[in-house]
Parts: structure tokens; C-alpha cells; sequence
């Protein structure tokens, strides 16, 4: 009989999220383990969510309004895989994720343009938010009435550390990239450097803790030698990833769990956000980056997936041309978000407000994909929407009906 699963890691929801030792929000390679998992080992592990509780249920988006993004993400662990040594893959086999049975909400946030921003800042300013309830594997929210779907429930960043090699290069590279376009971009914050203020580096103290500070990178990209904060949705119950090692004992950490995601996450608040237990099975793949030719996380999606026909989905296409007119080269990001402008300028029809619509988009098991990117000058981007979540007709064929749909919480300023 196989014995009780252990909890590797718990955390509190009424602890500050700083002062959990368990905790970090910076990659490093220094950050001190916090405990040993045997390879072929399952247990769980426990996450706040990604802004340490800094977002209430309520009816209210002033908290996403002056959310603080100098503390984000925190991240359980790092864990030491026992064995693991630069060079070996880590496999991280996910079995099972689930929010708290006490905390059965979740919150999706579109972030002020001044602080965060999103996908659609330029036409969606303001900071908005939607509270969702849980009812086992369904969720509905009271501020995006009318929906209902299953979550595709999963982590946002599973990563090991960089070494220190690693981190420099990441350091060197998001370096040269703010500098390149210092004149470019002027008014874009293109990368994110480190940062000492609300660095948390776990059980660090003293010099070690401002050594962490000073060179941790920070968790909001994922970079392609570790993989970290992805949020691929596939990434699910039943998915297999194969992580490279960088450092001995591979100092695997995890979190940003959420209950359901869109393709994209396009209000970088965007799924829904969760704080709940990820139970993990782990393995290694001995020499796997050099044998099996891998030196960019890879996974297996699981058998759990949303359930909906091929014909049941209304899909929305964006090319290179933005909504002034103007003709782009091969840009992929002009035409998903020309995409996603469209299908909301649709379902407005329907009675949603704007923010209304691009919050169910981030959150909701929308299809986004890359369609042909070798037609110069347009790529041609799709984004599909489930029709079968909504209780009412969102076909082409019905005819826009606007229904009361309420509103969302949408900050003052």
C-alpha cells in the first residue's frame, strides 16, 4: 500500500509573505534550500499566490491598483533534489494541483497602465479586477456574469536555480537589451534588472541576503535555461517537464498556481490567481541535457484538458496591420492583440463592458496560436473562444441580444 503523501512545504495566508523564510521572489543560485526530496519521491507543496495576498475578495480594484510589483513572485522552495548535478534533466511529473479548501476563490486583474500595465494597456488604462468562486472543477464569477467553465488548473513558474554563469548571462543580456532601447523605446520598460528593494532571499541573512538582493534576477520572464514563469496551461495535472540542471541539488522552487488561464494571459494579471498545493512527483534524467539534447525545459502535456468540440469554438483572426492602419513586418504581437481587440469589440454586443471581456479572454480556456508567420508582410494570428461557456448564443448566427451582465470592479484613477 503506498504510504501517505508528506507536505513538503506549507505556507500561511495570514503571515506576511516577506517574512516566511519558505518563500523567495528572486532567482539566485545562493538562495539557501529549505528541504530534501528523494528522486522517485511525491509530495505536496504549498504556495501563497503570486502577490502574497495582496489582493482581497472583494468588489473593489483599488488593491490591483497599487498592487506592489517589487514583490512579486513568490515562490515556494528552492527544494534540493537529491543526486541532481549540473548537466542531469529534473523531471517534474505534476500530479495533482488544488486551491485551499478553505480560500476556494481566485481573483484576475488587469493592472493600471502606470503600474504594470497589460496586453491592451493603450485601450484598457485603469486597473480592473473579477473575483471567481470554485465549485469543485467549475468556477463563476460575479463580476463577469453569464460564464461557466472547468479550470485547467496549473503552476504559472516551476524553475531550478540559474548558476552563477547563468545568472550573469541573464544579468548581461536583459542588461543590453534596456540600454539598446533607452532610445527606441523610450516610455517601455522592456526588461526587468535587479532589484534590491523587497528582494526576498528566503532563509538568507546578512551579506548573503544583500548578495541575493543585489544580483537576483527577477521572476517575471521566463528565460529559456530554466523555464520559470512560463504560465503555459498545459503544464497541468498529468504533465511531465524535464527541467535542466544548473546547480548541484538543482534548487527547484515553484508557484504562481492558477485555476484557469487563456492562452497568452494577455492582462499579465490574467489568470486566475490562486493560492493552494501542487503535488509533485520527481525524478532525474542522469547527463540528460547532453544525452537527450535538451537545453530548454520540454514537457508533456496530461490527460486533463478542457473538453470542448473543435466546432464550438469562435475563432478570431489579427494580422500585422494595427487599428491605426499601420502596416507592420512580420509582427506577431500586432496581430494577437488585433485578434483579441476584435473578439472583444464582438461580445460587447452581447451587454460585457470592455474590461469586462478582456478579463474572461486572460482567464477563460481560450486557444490562441500562431496561424503562418512565412506571408510577408502579415502574420496571421487566431484567438478562440469556447462558445459553450457563456449560457446564452454567441454564434455568428445569433442575433446580439444586449442582456444586464453587471460590471466589474475598475479603480477610480
Amino acid at each position: 500500500m503506498p504510504g501517505k503523501i508528506r507536505t513538503a512545504q506549507s505556507v500561511s495566508l495570514d503571515i506576511p509573505a516577506a517574512d516566511q523564510p519558505s518563500l523567495h521572489n528572486r532567482w539566485h543560485p545562493d538562495i539557501p534550500t529549505i528541504g530534501t526530496v528523494e528522486p522517485g519521491e511525491t509530495v505536496k507543496i504549498e504556495c501563497v499566490d503570486w502577490t502574497g495576498g495582496q489582493i482581497g475578495n472583494n468588489d473593489s480594484a483599488e488593491d490591483v491598483r497599487t498592487v506592489d510589483l517589487t514583490k512579486i513572485h513568490y515562490l515556494t522552495g528552492p527544494f534540493e533534489i537529491k543526486g541532481a548535478e549540473p548537466g542531469d534533466l529534473l523531471v517534474v511529473n505534476i500530479t495533482d494541483v488544488q486551491p485551499f479548501e478553505d480560500s476556494p476563490w481566485g481573483f484576475t486583474g488587469i493592472f493600471d497602465r502606470k503600474n504594470g500595465g497589460g496586453f491592451l494597456d493603450e485601450h484598457y488604462p485603469k486597473a480592473a479586477k473579477a473575483i471567481w468562486d470554485f465549485d469543485g472543477i467549475y468556477c463563476t464569477s460575479r463580476h463577469i456574469p453569464g460564464v461557466r467553465f472547468a479550470g485547467l488548473i496549473h503552476p504559472g513558474i516551476l524553475g531550478c536555480a540559474p548558476s552563477a554563469e547563468v545568472l550573469a548571462e541573464w544579468n548581461r543580456r536583459e542588461g543590453d537589451l534596456i540600454s539598446a532601447c533607452v532610445h527606441s523605446h523610450p516610455e517601455k520598460v522592456v526588461a526587468q534588472p535587479p532589484l534590491e528593494v523587497n528582494a526576498h532571499a528566503g532563509q538568507a541573512s546578512g551579506d548573503l541576503k544583500a548578495k541575493i538582493a543585489r544580483e537576483g534576477a527577477r521572476t517575471i520572464p521566463g528565460r529559456p535555461e530554466h523555464g520559470g514563469n512560463v504560465d503555459i496551461n498545459n503544464i497541468s495535472r498529468g504533465s511531465t517537464t524535464y527541467l535542466p540542471v544548473h546547480v548541484a541539488g538543482a534548487k527547484f522552487s515553484v508557484g504562481d498556481l492558477h485555476f484557469s488561464q487563456g492562452d497568452g494571459e494577455i492582462s499579465f494579471c490574467g489568470a486566475i490567481e490562486i493560492a493552494g498545493t501542487i503535488t509533485i512527483k520527481f525524478d532525474l534524467i542522469k547527463n540528460g541535457v547532453q544525452s537527450r539534447a535538451i537545453k530548454s525545459p520540454v514537457f508533456r502535456p496530461g490527460d486533463v484538458a478542457p473538453n470542448f468540440s473543435p466546432g464550438r469554438y469562435l475563432t478570431f483572426e489579427g494580422f500585422s496591420v494595427d487599428e491605426n492602419g499601420k502596416q507592420h513586418f512580420l509582427d506577431a504581437t500586432v496581430a494577437y492583440r488585433q485578434a483579441c481587440l476584435r473578439a472583444i469589440e464582438y461580445l460587447k454586443q452581447f451587454g460585457y463592458s470592455g474590461e469586462q471581456i478582456y478579463l474572461l479572454l486572460s482567464c477563460a480556456p481560450i486557444k490562441g496560436s500562431i496561424a503562418g508567420i512565412v506571408d510577408v508582410p502579415n502574420v496571421c494570428t487566431t484567438l478562440g473562444i469556447p462558445m459553450d461557456i457563456f449560457d446564452f448564443d454567441i454564434s455568428i448566427e445569433a442575433v446580439p441580444q444586449k442582456r444586464d451582465l453587471g460590471s466589474c470592479p475598475i479603480s477610480s484613477v
